[in-house]
């Protein structure tokens, strides 16, 4: 209850700050709101990686016409004290300020905000004494206020306030005093120590989390460790994965993906593509997990041991290569789990054990966990110690198989869980599912995400699904990665596509996204048959059987993607995702867009022709502003796919592109002369 005006018993309404750590009273004047970046409500964190800027607007307002001050405060969580900036005020009360995190772990920030009278005071005597005004009570007023703000500071700056005051109010000084106001070192002091009085505080546990710098800059290769076998008739091993790193080294690659490495169940093996029936010798799907030789913590005999699996790591690491984990929670009908554990499964009113469904699709070869099992601890608990043996056995990075089937909150304990032990730990979240379910498997903490880009063909599409990704809350906390295909999917573009398709589409994962990756192999030697079923998925699929590839082999789509992913590594600009600019052309059949660094120390600028079987020629539009030219286009433009050099010194440019020789432009963007 309060004792009101008058005597006026009441209940107030709560204070529109005051939810959660909003600190206030009720002297409080000045309001904050509209928060941004702020992941519902502070439930989420946001991610960046180290040296990332983290910039916060909020809307910052008060009553009346006094000077509103506001502060941005941040620390990382092993400081105890907050490092403070002064926010900057812009049109229609918005307030913006940033700071820079430079350590990997939590950082914490909060807006502080609160009536400066002292700065009101301030600007008030510059007007009262340029209109000719006696300032004599001026100049008390002003002294009061310099004594009530010293109080709220320590000694060294405290003094400097107090003798500042003396000055103001020195018998006999009077144009001193005033010409003491009007000096440069005062504007400073009042500039630099606010008078703060009660504050509002919004405090609602905002945090970054700041992770390893390959959560933001990857490049993924997908391969089937039995397909790389040297001799056809022989499955592969990790040996000829090992064997195979030089390529992938050579490529650009620095994330090696790998299906699930674990015994295949051999209860409803599934056959070619996807039979129900598997013949003798099928290897059957990996993602169909477990049998009498073992589960999740056991590696397939036919792949070698775990100690060979160790050396893999070992050794692509020594080559600046992740071999990447699929960390699948399912399982095959013979899994050890379903013996040991019958609870964490449903099963039929026949005794029958439940196998996945997606009507009218059935996944007989697989098992789900039942995550609403009586004993979920012990099921949580289990999983999570998978996740820590491998990060054990080296492996730190896992695309996780449809997490979205999979809840929230476990994914959310686990990763926090798992990270707190193994910081750098990546996790991609491979669920092409709706929109919402995508977003809040990125908030609950995975560091990377599958996308739509397999679907987003046009210019127009991909340009609206940039600026969601890039201009919306998402990018404060969806990281995505583009995959042009998978073994799942074969999109429609590539169905019976041509060399032009396969290019066209690659480098638009590669230069849009700054983590991109492909299923390798199939892609890169542009497999295109799609099954009979009229589904997006492969005739002959790798899943459900074992393939040979002639790894010495190269084409045209190889020698691209070593170049490109290769410029990718020389060029900071293409390492960031969210500083991309589309910019016009005359012809829409040629999307452009630039991307740079904060400091326009590296500027790439790319031009994609959409059209993949003609030459397209048209002019495209130089964005001074953007780039940061005052006077007239002076630029010099090297094409880094060809070598090519061009004079730019018009703001419309042409440019001509044949898809047989190239796809696109890739342009380092320099001047001629800049001074």
């Amino acid at each position: 209850m309060f004792v009101g005006i008058g005597g006026l018993s009441s209940t107030l309404p709560p204070h529109p700050n005051t939810d959660r750590k909003t600190t206030s009273n009720m002297r409080n004047r000045v309001v904050i709101e509209n928060v941004r970046p702020e992941v519902d409500q502070g439930t989420h964190f946001i991610k960046r990686i180290p040296g990332e800027l983290v910039t916060v607007t909020a809307a910052i307002f008060g009553d009346g016409h006094d000077h509103v001050r506001a502060s941005l405060l941040y620390r990382h969580e092993k400081q105890k004290r907050w490092s403070e900036v002064f926010m900057q005020e812009s049109l229609n009360d918005e307030w913006a300020a940033s700071f820079r995190v430079e350590e990997k772990g939590f950082y914490h920030y909060k807006i502080a905000g609160w009536i400066d009278h002292l700065l009101h005071w301030y600007d008030g005597f510059l007007k009262k004494q340029e209109a000719g005004q006696d300032m004599k009570v001026e100049l008390q007023i002003g002294a009061k206020l310099l004594r009530q703000t010293a109080e709220g500071y320590p000694k060294s700056k405290a003094d400097d306030l107090l003798s500042m005051a003396d000055e103001l109010e020195a018998e006999g000084q009077y144009d001193a005093a005033v010409q003491r106001v009007l000096s440069p070192g005062f504007k400073q002091i009042v500039e630099s120590t606010p008078m703060k009085q009660f504050e509002t505080v919004y405090d609602h546990n905002l945090r970054v989390r700041v992770g390893w710098e390959k959560e933001m800059f990857s490049t993924w290769y997908e391969v089937f460790p039995r397909s790389t076998s040297q001799r056809p008739g022989k499955p592969g091993t990790f040996k000829d994965v090992e064997a195979l790193l030089p390529r992938v080294e050579e490529m650009g690659f620095d994330v090696l993906y790998l299906p699930p490495i674990h015994p295949i169940g051999k209860v409803n093996r599934k056959g070619k593509n996807n039979s129900t029936n598997a013949g003798e010798g099928e290897p059957g799907s990996p993602w169909a997990i477990g049998s009498d030789e073992g589960g999740h913590k056991a590696v397939h005999p036919e792949l070698g041991t775990l100690e060979d699996y160790q050396s893999l790591i070992a050794a692509a690491k020594e080559r600046g290569i992740d071999i990447a984990f699929d960390l699948a929670f399912q399982c095959a009908p013979d899994h050890p789990y379903i013996k040991e554990h019958p609870e964490w499964f449903l099963w039929r009113p026949d005794g029958t054990i439940a196998y996945a469904e997606n009507p009218p699709k059935k996944y007989q070869d697989i098992v789900p966990i039942n995550f609403e099992t009586e004993d979920w601890k012990n099921l949580w608990e289990e999983l999570k110690s998978v996740i820590l043996y491998w990060c054990e056995a080296g492996v730190r990075i896992f695309r996780v198989d449809n997490p979205h089937t999979k809840p929230f909150r476990f994914w959310e304990w686990a990763i926090a869980e798992v990270q707190k032990e193994y910081p750098d730990t990546i996790f991609l979240s491979e669920a092409f599912t709706r929109p919402k379910i995508m977003a809040e498997l990125a908030k609950v903490g995975f560091n990377q995400s599958y996308t739509y880009f397999t679907w987003r063909n046009t210019r127009a599409e991909l340009e609206e699904y940039m600026t969601e990704l890039t201009r919306t809350e998402l990018r404060d906390y969806f990281r995505p990665n583009f995959w042009p295909n998978t073994p799942d999917i074969l999109a429609y573009e590539l169905m019976n596509a041509g060399p032009g398709t396969f290019a066209k589409r690659f480098v638009l994962a590669a230069t849009l996204s700054s983590s991109y990756g492909m299923y390798g192999p199939s892609y890169e030697f542009m497999e295109n048959t799609p099954n009979t079923n009229g589904k997006e998925e492969y005739l002959n699929s790798e899943k459900y059987e074992t393939r040979f590839y002639d790894w010495s082999h190269r084409n045209r789509l190889t020698d691209l993607i070593t170049k490109v992913n290769h410029i990718r590594k020389a060029q900071p600009a293409l390492q960031d995702t969210w500083n991309i600019h589309f910019t016009r052309t005359d012809n829409e059949a040629l999307m452009s867009y630039i991307k740079l660094t904060d400091d326009r120390s590296n500027i790439i600028w790319c031009i994609v022709n959409f059209d993949v079987n003609h030459r397209q020629s048209g002019f495209t539009e130089v964005p001074k502003q953007l780039l940061g030219i005052d006077g007239n286009v002076n630029l010099k433009v090297t094409d880094l796919l060809t070598g090519d050099t061009y004079h730019w010194f018009n703001e419309w440019n042409y440019i001509e592109l044949n898809p047989d020789h190239t796809p696109a432009h890739i342009f380092l963007v320099e001047w001629n002369n800049r001074h």
